[in-house]
C-alpha cells in the first residue's frame, strides 16, 4: 500500500501511520499494461501443474519449524465466515506466473500451491465455516517462523489503514496542497539490469544534458514553475502529508461535476529523496515537545502558523506521486505489493526475506494497547522498508478514522506461522 516513506521519528501513532513502505508488484507498475494486479470479479482459473514454469528458487532468511494446528493459539475461534473469497483471490495471485525478477519482492512458489488451489476450485465459491476450516487443517501445514537462534520469533506488529480526505480536481479556495502524478521526466533506473550484484536496487533521477541526476526535492517541486501534473487538490496540508505516509488513500470530490464522487489515489511512485520526520523537525525547532508530535498537534501547529506550512513540509524532501482508480469494492483497500487489494483484518504487510507474498499466515498477536488477544489467519500480500525481520508485521485494519486510531495505537508483540501446502515441504520463494 505505502511504497515509500520510512518510520516517523515520533511516538507510536505516527510511527504506525508510516510503517508500511512498498515497492511496486513484481512485472510492472499496478494498473499499467503487463502489471501482475489480481481481478476483483473473474472466477479463479487454475492452470495445470506443467503450464506453470518454474523459476530460480530464492533463498529465504527464516527457519521453519513444523507445527500442529493445535499448537496455533486460538486457531479454532478464528471466525472464518467470509473468509473463503479472500482465499480464492489470494489463489489467483498463488497462480500468475513469476518471472524471476529479482527487484521485486519474493513469491510464494506457484507450483507448490497449484494442487491446493486446484481442489479449492472444487470446493465452490461459499462452503460453510466447517467445510473451510476441514479443507485448510487436511491441505495445509502450519510451520511456525523462528528466528536465527532457531526459537519462535516475536517480533513488533504495527498497523496501517487507508485514509479519507477532502478534495479538488481544481485549485482554489482551502484546496492548496498538490497530490501529484508521475512526472514525465522521472527516470527509474534498475541498477540489477546493469550489476547483478545489485539485483533488487534501484535509483530515481532525471537527465540534465547527458547526467542523470537526483529527482527534485519537495521544495525544489513546490518552487518550480513546471510542477508535475496534479490530480487533485487536498483542502488540509497534515491530511495530504499523511496520505502520502500511507501511501494510498480515498478522495472524496466536493465540488464541480464530479462532486460526491470517492476516488482512490494509490502509489504509483517516488521522487527517490530520503524521508525526513516533519514530527522531528518540529521537535527540534522547539514548535512542539517530543510527546505532542501526534497528527493532531501537527494539524493544530500548521493551523496558527499557516506560513510556516511550506516550510514544514520542505523539511522532508521526499515525494510520493500517485495514480487514480476507482473504488471498485468499498470493502476492500488498495493493492497491496502482492497485487491485490487488501482486506482489513486479513491482509498483512511482512518482510519477504522471511515470508513470501501470498503465503497464508496465522498471526498471533494483541489488540492495539492492549493485551486482548488478536489472533487469525491473513494473507502476506504488502511490504514495507520498515518491516524488517522475521515475525516482523503490519497489520492492515481498512479504510476510515476508526481504522486510523487501531492502527495508529498499535505497536504490539506477535508470533507468526506460515501455512504451506503439505505436499510442499518447508515454505519456499521464487
Amino acid at each position: 500500500m505505502n511504497r515509500f516513506l520510512k518510520l516517523l521519528c515520533v511516538p507510536p501513532l505516527l510511527v504506525a501511520l508510516a510503517s508500511c513502505t512498498t515497492p511496486p508488484p513484481e512485472g510492472g507498475e499496478p494498473g499499467l499494461p503487463g502489471s501482475p494486479g489480481v481481478s476483483e470479479t473473474g472466477p479463479l482459473v487454475v492452470p495445470p501443474l506443467n503450464a506453470l514454469r518454474d523459476t530460480p528458487a530464492r533463498a529465504l532468511a527464516g527457519r521453519f519449524q513444523r507445527a500442529a494446528w493445535a499448537e496455533l493459539p486460538g486457531w479454532s475461534n478464528d471466525d472464518l465466515s467470509r473468509f473463503w473469497p479472500l482465499f480464492l483471490r489470494n489463489c489467483q495471485g498463488l497462480m500468475r506466473q513469476t518471472t524471476g525478477n529479482l527487484a521485486a519482492p519474493a513469491r510464494a512458489t506457484p507450483r507448490a500451491w497449484q494442487p491446493v488451489c486446484a481442489a479449492a476450485v472444487s470446493l465452490g465459491s461459499a462452503p460453510d465455516v466447517a467445510t473451510v476450516r476441514q479443507f485448510l487443517q487436511t491441505q495445509l501445514q502450519p510451520w511456525r517462523v523462528n528466528g536465527a537462534d532457531n526459537r519462535a520469533a516475536s517480533n513488533t506488529v504495527t498497523g496501517y489503514y487507508e485514509p479519507l480526505v477532502r478534495g479538488s480536481r481544481s485549485q482554489g479556495g482551502p484546496y492548496q496542497w498538490p497530490l501529484y502524478a508521475v512526472p514525465d521526466d522521472l527516470l527509474t533506473i534498475d541498477l540489477g539490469a546493469v550489476y547483478p550484484d545489485l539485483a533488487g536496487k534501484r535509483v530515481r533521477g532525471k537527465l540534465v544534458g547527458k547526467r542523470v541526476v537526483p529527482y527534485d526535492t519537495r521544495a525544489a517541486i513546490a518552487a518550480s514553475g513546471t510542477r508535475p501534473p496534479v490530480l487533485v487538490w487536498v483542502d488540509d496540508p497534515v491530511d495530504n502529508f499523511f496520505l502520502q505516509v500511507q501511501g494510498s488513500g480515498r478522495v472524496l470530490l466536493t465540488d464541480g461535476r464530479d462532486a460526491g464522487t470517492t476516488i482512490r489515489v494509490a502509489y504509483a511512485d517516488h521522487n527517490g529523496q530520503p524521508y525526513a520526520s516533519i514530527g522531528r523537525w518540529l521537535i527540534d525547532k522547539g514548535e512542539l515537545r517530543a510527546n505532542e508530535a501526534s497528527m493532531q498537534n501537527i494539524r493544530a501547529w500548521a493551523q496558527r502558523n499557516p506560513a510556516r506550512v511550506q516550510e514544514m513540509l520542505n523539511a522532508n524532501p521526499a515525494v510520493v506521486f500517485f495514480r487514480e482508480e476507482p473504488v471498485i469494492d468499498p470493502e476492500l483497500g488498495p493493492k497491496g505489493a502482492y497485487g491485490i487489494a487488501l482486506a482489513p483484518h486479513r491482509s498483512i504487510a511482512v518482510d519477504t526475506s522471511f515470508v513470501p507474498l501470498g503465503a497464508p499466515v496465522y498471526l498471533a498477536t494483541t489488540w492495539p494497547s492492549s493485551d486482548r488477544p488478536l489472533q487469525g489467519l491473513v494473507f502476506a500480500q504488502d511490504t514495507g522498508a520498515a518491516i524488517k525481520g522475521a515475525a516482523r508485521a503490519d497489520f492492515y485494519w481498512g479504510f476510515g478514522d476508526e481504522a486510523g486510531a487501531q492502527a495508529g495505537r498499535m505497536k504490539q508483540r506477535g508470533q507468526m506461522w506460515v501455512l504451506w501446502p503439505k505436499q510442499a515441504g518447508e515454505p519456499s520463494a521464487r
